[in-house]
Formats: C-alpha cells, sequence, structure tokens
C-alpha cells in the first residue's frame, strides 16, 4: 500500500488568487512525472455542502459520480487531471462539526468535554488522510478554502500546523499563495502584503515552503531574493505565476517556474520520468488557433455572475478546441426575455443553449428561447432544466396544451408534462436529497445522441427532482419529439430530440460535468459543431 505525501496550498492577502487552478496545475504536472496524485479541498463556510446554496452566493454547485455535491474548484481538478473526484475530495466545516457533534451524541468521546482542540482539528486530520487510506495516490494535495487570518480557517491551518509535525518535513509541505501588487505611483512591486500574510502564518505556527505570487509584473532577482530572505523560504522556491490569457496555460508557466521540481526535491522524491504534455500543448494550440468562429447565446438566470455557469463556459473552450473554433458565448438573461422581444435578442446567434437552475423566476423566457430555436431550425442544447423547457414549449405550442408546465412551478397544473419523481414525493429535507450523481442511459438507434457518443449505453451525472411525465410520451413522439435516451432500470427520460431539426437536444443530465481538456463532451463538441454548418 502507498504511503501517500501531503501538500497544502494556502492563500494569503486576497481571495479568488486562484489556489484551485495552481493545486490543479500543480497536480497535471506530477501526474505527468508518473505520479498517482488527487486533489481536496477544504471549504471553511459551515453549510454541510453547497447543494442548498444560491448559485450568486458560491457559484455553481459541482457534482461528482459518486452523487457529492461539492464545491466548484473540484471541476477544476477534473478538468486538469481527467480523473474523477469523490465526497472524500470536498470538507466543509459543516460536515466536520456536524460529524464531531453526531459523534458526541453518540457517546463516542466517552463524557469529555468536545472542544475545537483536539476534537475538530482531529476529525479534520482524519477527512485529510481519508484519500490516502485508499493506497490509490502518491501524493494528495489539499486546498484550503479562504485566507490566512480568517477566523473560520484558523482550525484547518491549525490541522495543517499539527499534520507537517506529524507527517514530517519529507512527507509534507505547505504553498502559500499570495499577492504582489504593483504600485504605479511607485513604479514597483510591493513584498509587504506578502511578508505580512506569511508572518501570520508563522503566527499560528506554520512555516511556508513555497511561495506562490500572483503578479502583473515579472518578479526581479532582486524581489525574488527579497520575499525568500524576509519569509524563510530556499530562493528557488518563490515562484511567479503572472496573469494568462487562459487557465489552461497555468501549468505551463508552473513547469516553466519549476513549480512541479521544487515541490519533488523538498518531498525526497524523483521524478519516474520526463513530463509529456504534448496533449495539452495541441489542446492550447487549436485554442489559440481558431479555424472557425461562432456565437452561442446562453441562456440562463444567474448570468450576472460567470461562475454560475462555470463547468458549461469551460466545456464550450473544450468543445472549441476539438473544432478549432472560437465559440463566443454571450449570456442572455432568460428573465428579460419576452415573446416580443425573443427575435432582436437572439438574432445573429448559432446556437441556443438554455441553462440549467431552479424555481420559476426566468422560466418564460428560457421558453421563449426553446421557441426560436426550434421554429428558426437555431441547433438548441437544453440541459436539466433546459431540457424540461423545452418539453413544455413543445407541449404548448404543437401538442396545444395550453396548460402545460412542470409541477415545479405550478403545482396545479392540469398537465404536468414535467412531474416529481417517485421516490423525491416523500422527501421534506432539501440538502443532498436530489436525484445526485452518475446513471445509465441507453440511446435510440438513428438519434443525433448517439451519432455524437458513437456507443449505445452512456453513464451521466445527475441533479434533479422532476423529471420528464411518462404519460404523455406517445403524445409527444407522435408529434415529432422523441425520447432518444432513456435510462434503462426505470425508464426515465433522459434525452429528447425533435425530428426534422437540424440539432436540437435536450437532457435531463449535466454533460458539462464530465468535459475535460483531454476529453471534450461529445455533446458539446457536436453542438458547437452543429452551429458552425449553420453559419
Amino acid at each position: 500500500m502507498k504511503k501517500p505525501k501531503y501538500v497544502f496550498v494556502t492563500g494569503g492577502v486576497t481571495s479568488s488568487l486562484g489556489k484551485g487552478i495552481i493545486a490543479a496545475s500543480l497536480a497535471r504536472l506530477l501526474q505527468a512525472r508518473g505520479y498517482s496524485v488527487t486533489i481536496q479541498k477544504l471549504d471553511p463556510y459551515i453549510n454541510v455542502d453547497p447543494g442548498t446554496l444560491n448559485p450568486y452566493e458560491h457559484g455553481e454547485c459541482y457534482v461528482t459520480e459518486d452523487g457529492a455535491e461539492t464545491d466548484l474548484d473540484l471541476g477544476h481538478y477534473e478538468r486538469f487531471l481527467n480523473v474523477p473526484t469523490s465526497q472524500a475530495n470536498n470538507v466543509t466545516t459543516g460536515r466536520i462539526y456536524l460529524t464531531v457533534i453526531e459523534n458526541e451524541r453518540r457517546g463516542q468521546y466517552l463524557g469529555k468535554t468536545v472542544q475545537v482542540i483536539p476534537h475538530i482539528t482531529d476529525e479534520i486530520k482524519r477527512r485529510i488522510r481519508l484519500l490516502g487510506e485508499s493506497g490509490d495516490y502518491d501524493i494528495i494535495i489539499t486546498e484550503i478554502g479562504g485566507t490566512v487570518g480568517d477566523i473560520e480557517s484558523q482550525p484547518y491551518i491549525e490541522a495543517v500546523r499539527q499534520m507537517k509535525w506529524e507527517l514530517g518535513s519529507e512527507d509534507s509541505l505547505v504553498i502559500h499563495l499570495t499577492l504582489v501588487p504593483y504600485l504605479a505611483a511607485a513604479g514597483e512591486l510591493k513584498t509587504k502584503p506578502t511578508q505580512h500574510s506569511v508572518k501570520s502564518l508563522l503566527e499560528i505556527g506554520v512555516q511556508p515552503d513555497v511561495l506562490v505570487c500572483r503578479t502583473e509584473k515579472p518578479l526581479n532577482a532582486e524581489v525574488r531574493r527579497k520575499l525568500a530572505l524576509f519569509c524563510n523560504v530556499t530562493p528557488n522556491a518563490v515562484i511567479e505565476s503572472m496573469d494568462v490569457k487562459t487557465i489552461y496555460e497555468v501549468p505551463l508557466v508552473m513547469e516553466k517556474e519549476k513549480l512541479d521540481k521544487v515541490v519533488l526535491s523538498k518531498l525526497k522524491l524523483s521524478s519516474k520520468t520526463e513530463p509529456d504534455l504534448s496533449v495539452w500543448k495541441d489542446f492550447l494550440f487549436k485554442l489559440s488557433h481558431p479555424k472557425a468562429e461562432v456565437n452561442i447565446a446562453l441562456v440562463g438566470k444567474y448570468v450576472e455572475l460567470p461562475d454560475a455557469y462555470k463547468s458549461i463556459n469551460e466545456a464550450f473552450i473544450h468543445a472549441g478546441a476539438a473544432n478549432q473554433c472560437k465559440v463566443n458565448v454571450q449570456s442572455v438573461h432568460s428573465e428579460y426575455l419576452s415573446a416580443a422581444n425573443a427575435a432582436e435578442k437572439l438574432a445573429g446567434f448559432d446556437g441556443i443553449l438554455v441553462a440549467p437552475g431552479f424555481g420559476s423566476r426566468g422560466i418564460e423566457g428560457k421558453l421563449e428561447a426553446v421557441r426560436f430555436a426550434r421554429e428558426n431550425k437555431i441547433p438548441f442544447f437544453g440541459i436539466c432544466l433546459g431540457m424540461q423547457c423545452a418539453v413544455i414549449e413543445f407541449a404548448r405550442n404543437v401538442l396545444h396544451i395550453n396548460d402545460a408546465h412542470s409541477s415545479e412551478m405550478d403545482q396545479g397544473t392540469s398537465a404536468p408534462v414535467i412531474d416529481l419523481m417517485e421516490g423525491q414525493k416523500e422527501i421534506t429535507q432539501m440538502g443532498g436529497t436530489m436525484r445526485l450523481g452518475a446513471y445509465d442511459c441507453q440511446l435510440q438507434k438513428g438519434s443525433l445522441a448517439l451519432k455524437a457518443y458513437g456507443k449505445q449505453n452512456i453513464s451521466e451525472r445527475h441533479r434533479h427532482r422532476y423529471e420528464f411525465n411518462n404519460q404523455y410520451r406517445e403524445a409527444f413522439e407522435a408529434a415529432g419529439m422523441f425520447l432518444s435516451g432513456i435510462n434503462p432500470k426505470t425508464g426515465l427520460g433522459e434525452i429528447v430530440e425533435v425530428s426534422g431539426h437540424p440539432w436540437f437536444v435536450g437532457v435531463q443530465f449535466h454533460p458539462e460535468l464530465k468535459s475535460t481538456v483531454e476529453n471534450p463532451h461529445p455533446l458539446f463538441v457536436r453542438f458547437i459543431k452543429a452551429a458552425m454548418e449553420r453559419k
């Protein structure tokens, strides 16, 4: 059984510096050198998981194969590593405290006073080590959410301090991501914010081994020497992280800065093989040298926050590179879309994607977007609620069932063409109770879906409570909308298509969650191809 090494990634000065991207980039480089690597995210919020969080609060909720609702950073980990994550890869303060309190209620602590130290920190350490117990990984990278100095992050930093002491310097390492701002008035980079951030870490008892410095300007030799001297790290462990055009350039930047070599050296590991990043470089070449260009409307109701549809936007990047096509994604707010302005707002697009979501706000706008795409033969892609909107729109405007709706939006509808799943009817708690994770789907012969996947049996990830109502299936198929993907066990309709339309596909699952750099999702690839053909 492998004894894994542990790398901890902390952040300082400010949030949103890109700890997840640095962690994923390092993991990709170590993977390319022959090591098996995984990444986990420790989130300091008290929600048990992000499943009940509004996308405006925290961006999208990412779903793993085993049905865990997790932080969107796990999407980056999967997109970079091309390896699935699991429930164990995302831990929140809420989950930690819930476990400790449940243990206390069971009398597991033998009547002792339950405290942050040792009980909370011990549970954090147990969660960190959980991935290592599988024996599958040589290196486990743990990203600590928030920034050093945050009250809510302190138990995590203390747990890191204890683990570093327990593991020793050869089996553990801390990377501290920080900001080195450029002051135009002074005409120089300022190292003081980083020094203060490292000082905060030292006060908790953690000495960073590597500094990754986000900066707008290159770090000259003098700045690097100053950072190394006053932050007590070796000069080669001061890593420059300049702004780049796309996050997918970061692994190559980190390779140039020798981050992977520094980490392996400090962990007393040799490189098993020289990294082969040819597939990655080929992807970046295609991304930066497109031969075509398409405009895609992303119709949703959380469009003000790009992170709300993070995986969809990334899947478009992967599909664009696969087609050597520049994909211009323009957000269209469904709440402001109506029958009166749909033609004006959606004119000029080569494809229309109606995004997932929950609740009735913006639904009528989504229905208008579906109708416009269907009637004008514009390539259409509906995901989850987007697929359900395609069903409702078809029922109203083709089958002329005026009252057709989803029972999620209108419990009193006489025609619930989308209805609550049978297994959901007795559920009262919101968190973690939807139909979550990977389920099988069988594709029908002659369908666009089968052409895209190239195989009949597929598996995709889900996150929903409502489904296509099979009582209406016969009427739909007679009128030209057919189920092209069906769950073999339950008969649940997973994919709908419209006959006689160049490319009209609605899926109940979330294909964007499985799109990676090395394996762009086939439905996104075909959707972009259809948009290119229309143009």
